[in-house]
């Protein structure tokens, strides 16, 4: 691999691991309501006087009964109007981090004088797609975020484009590197690389063993990550390896998804991919005694991993993205065990073997327990690779070749899962609560 080719993955690695507070799609949409009322201007006896939503399904899907930091509520509303109010557009998805609660309070209020009106967006738009209107008298400003969750690709003032242009369905939804991706080429980047260069992936462990942390000293969503340290019924489990790596990566998507504002390092658009991507491998690392080189190397082959089937797969699909993120630690956890590249393939067809099929339902605090699921499956794949036991060309949607099989694995959670995702929809909205 060139010197070059190791930057440009580096440059990739960077703009898809980034710092997010909170479920990075109400984040999204507030980021975008954020955008729009500074271009609206934000004078102090002025405030957007109407606030319209319009989303892609997955969106609404992903941001319907996820908290939001630091409010004690759910869903989009309150998400909308602190961003619309407050949002520092310059920080990204870290934009409602500092909120306090003198202006959580000011957000309700305004929420009961000024509704927000969300809605699906009409035509045919992006899988990742933010459409954000405010009025204040006769003026307006209008904000769009396509294709990645803090791609902001127009802005308008009372009609005039200040930035941005024509958006269209298939506008990128994955950043792409010019490297053509293989999970060879992933292996060779992971473990060629000046120790250096990589270094910089230490952040999402820190941030992500924080978050874990804060849950255990807390009472966060369902408790999955408390119980599974041995409170209650979770002594079946016993203070094992295995039952750590799962209370710490189920107690970190715990404190996320019910609100914690607390920051966690995101992985292609996801807090819960950067977890589940994360924390299995450093339980894993830090107990059996990996060294530093060795848990920086794990963690870039992990995180590149899940990079590289999002890149067939897409930010938002029927298909959970737990299945993608569980696949990247597998292989950052074989790796740990000694495992080479021929065992790391075998892991993710092991993986492809297991996962492939779940859905993804909205994000909530029960994607803790979708986490757990697919983490045990990373840990029990990474032990089979071990042993050589593989899943084969004759078992289901499993090639022999690896990357063929992550492209079976992409197709039908882009592809043939698209009916499924609006059954899921439709489910969700119109349930009687």
């Amino acid at each position: 691999m060139t010197i070059s080719e190791q930057k440009q993955i580096i440059d990739l690695i960077k703009r898809e691991v980034v710092p997010a507070v909170g479920c990075t799609e109400p984040i999204a949409v507030a980021l975008c309501a954020a955008v729009a009322a500074e271009t609206l201007g934000r004078e102090e006896s002025g405030r957007p006087e109407r606030v319209e939503v319009r989303l892609s399904a997955n969106i609404l899907k992903n941001a319907m009964g996820v908290g939001i930091p630091g409010t004690g509520m759910i869903g989009l509303p309150i998400a909308v109007a602190l961003g619309a109010l407050y949002g520092c557009s310059s920080r990204e998805l870290e934009l409602l981090g500092g909120i306090t609660p003198e202006q959580v309070a000011e957000g309700k209020s305004y929420l009961l004088a000024n509704p927000i009106n969300i809605t699906l967006a009409e035509g045919s738009v992006p899988k990742l797609y933010i459409e954000v209107e405010v009025r204040r008298g006769d003026e307006s400003a209008r904000a769009v975020i396509a294709g990645t969750h803090s791609s902001v690709v127009l802005v308008e003032r009372n009609g005039e484009v200040l930035r941005g242009g024509e958006i269209s369905a298939e506008s990128g939804d994955v950043a792409t590197s010019s490297v053509e991706l293989s999970l060879r080429k992933v292996y060779d980047f992971a473990m060629q690389t000046p120790l250096e260069d990589l270094e910089f992936i230490q952040e999402a462990e820190r941030l992500n063993m924080a978050a874990a942390e804060t849950s255990f000293s807390g009472n966060y969503g369902h408790g999955l990550g408390v119980m599974l340290r041995g409170g209650g019924h979770g002594n079946m489990l016993g203070d094992t390896l295995f039952s750590r790596i799962l209370a710490y990566t189920s107690a970190a998507c715990d404190a996320r998804m019910s609100g914690a504002p607390v920051p966690v390092m995101s992985n292609s658009g996801s807090g819960n991919q950067g977890i589940a991507s994360t924390v299995p491998v450093v339980v894993y690392g830090r107990e059996c005694g990996a060294s530093h080189e060795q848990m920086v190397r794990a963690l870039a082959l992990s995180h590149l991993t899940v990079i590289y089937i999002k890149e067939g797969l897409g930010r938002l699909s029927a298909l959970c993205g737990c299945v993608v993120a569980a696949t990247g630690s597998s292989c950052g956890i074989t790796y740990l065990m000694g495992g080479g590249y021929e065992e790391i393939s075998i892991a993710v067809k092991n993986m492809v073997a297991n996962l492939t099929g779940m859905i993804c339902d909205g994000a909530k605090p029960s994607c803790s327990l979708k986490l757990s699921s697919g983490v045990s499956t990373a840990v029990l794949s990474a032990m089979m690779a071990m042993e050589h036991r593989c899943t084969t060309s004759t078992e289901g949607i499993v090639d022999d070749d690896v990357d063929m099989t992550i492209r079976n694995l992409t197709n039908i959670g882009r592809d043939a899962m698209d009916e499924t995702d609006r059954m899921i929809l439709n489910i969700m909205t119109n349930k009687c609560n």
